[in-house]
């Protein structure tokens, strides 16, 4: 073979092993690339943080013991007349004494009630107010005072109030459509909480049913008002509305009070209510 010819050969072979040697590091390169591509697609997805619930529409479930403590009876009350009102500013009871035309009562367990007419300089119509002033941490505890005078279906309800203390709760609210002190619709507004809430109590058990998150000021005085016609309610807070709901449980008139909670101590002044 002449040694031009070799020379060729040579260069022909030099070509392919360079050629094949390209081909194979390209071939694991790519190999490399899908196993990192791979292997990233398996890494878990970040997730995006959940979505903090919308608190002004959520609900809370039922609370309460299972077999609630037994309540007293309510005596009758006539159902008031479309137009008929009662105004209550405690000006004329005697500071100290309880109210001749309610009477107290308790949902939930915990020592007995205190409600009692005192003097407020600060009171919306001086001088007096009426207030629930025990102390008792039981947190299932709700003090009533019942108003005696009438029944009322469709109505207009509304009061003064202002919380005083209370560290378990600090909370004061109306009652209405009131069966005994077992069953009754509450509205109340919580200054350790900053919420405002509309409850059903059934039998001892509450369950709320529509509510609104805002400031509520301890030490100063505001103003709770339920309008209640059929199975719509709806619920202001100074003068604002900050609750509209319907609700079937309740559909048959009913007394109306005050409310707390706990260790709430809280002061009340100015409680009127209208029958529509």
């Amino acid at each position: 073979m002449r040694k031009s010819e070799i020379c060729i050969l040579a260069a022909i072979l030099f070509a392919a092993v360079i050629g094949l040697v390209a081909c194979n590091d390209n071939e694991r390169d790519e190999q490399q690339a899908g196993a990192s591509k791979a292997g990233s697609s398996q890494q878990p997805t970040a997730q995006k943080p959940a979505e903090k619930p919308n608190t002004e529409e959520e609900e809370e479930g039922e609370e309460g013991p299972a077999v609630p403590p037994a309540v007293a009876a309510e005596k009758s009350a006539p159902l008031q007349a479309s137009g008929k009102q009662f105004t209550y500013n405690f000006d004329s009871d005697a500071p100290g004494q309880s109210l001749a035309k309610f009477h107290t009562a308790k949902t939930g367990g915990g020592s007995t009630e205190k409600w009692s007419v005192q003097a407020d300089s600060s009171a919306p119509s001086q001088p007096n107010v009426v207030a629930q002033t025990s102390t008792d941490r039981t947190d299932y505890r709700f003090p009533l005072l019942i108003s005696d005078e009438g029944s009322f279906h469709d109505l207009d309800l509304s009061v003064k109030f202002k919380a005083v203390s209370g560290s378990v709760d600090r909370a004061g609210g109306l009652v209405f459509r009131l069966k005994d002190p077992n069953n009754y619709y509450i509205v109340r507004a919580n200054a350790l909480e900053d919420n405002y809430r509309l409850y059903h109590v059934v039998k001892g058990r509450r369950s709320q049913f529509a509510g609104a998150n805002f400031k509520v000021t301890s030490g100063e005085w505001h103003e709770l008002r339920v309008e209640a016609v059929s199975n719509k309610i709806t619920c202001y807070y100074d003068g604002v509305k900050k609750i509209e709901a319907t609700d079937d449980t309740f559909k048959e008139a009913g007394k109306v009070g005050l409310w707390t909670k706990a260790d709430s101590v809280t002061y009340f002044d100015d409680l009127k209510v209208t029958a529509k």
